[in-house]
């Protein structure tokens, strides 16, 4: 199983303000992602190391390289919420 960060309905273009999915006409809520997920175009933010939660921890897998700026594959948000 794929673990997907942020697909879930409360973050996808065909979730409507009556918690409705417009794809599959049901009640849905934050926890519930399918393969139709449409990424709303407004949730991008900034990703690079001062919003990641291993910034100058010892975690870190690049802390020689960190900085601001600086975008990483291991990158991981220091909240999230659904």
């Amino acid at each position: 199983m794929a673990i997907r960060l942020g697909n879930t309905c409360s973050n996808c273009d065909n979730f409507m303000s009556d918690n409705k999915c417009k794809v599959h006409g049901v009640k849905v809520n934050g926890h519930y992602t399918c393969d139709s997920f449409d990424m709303k175009a407004g949730l991008i933010s900034e990703r690079d190391c001062t919003s990641c939660l291993r910034f100058e921890k010892d975690d870190c897998a690049n802390p020689s390289k960190a900085a601001p700026g600086m975008m990483c594959a291991v990158w991981a948000p220091q909240s999230a919420s659904a």
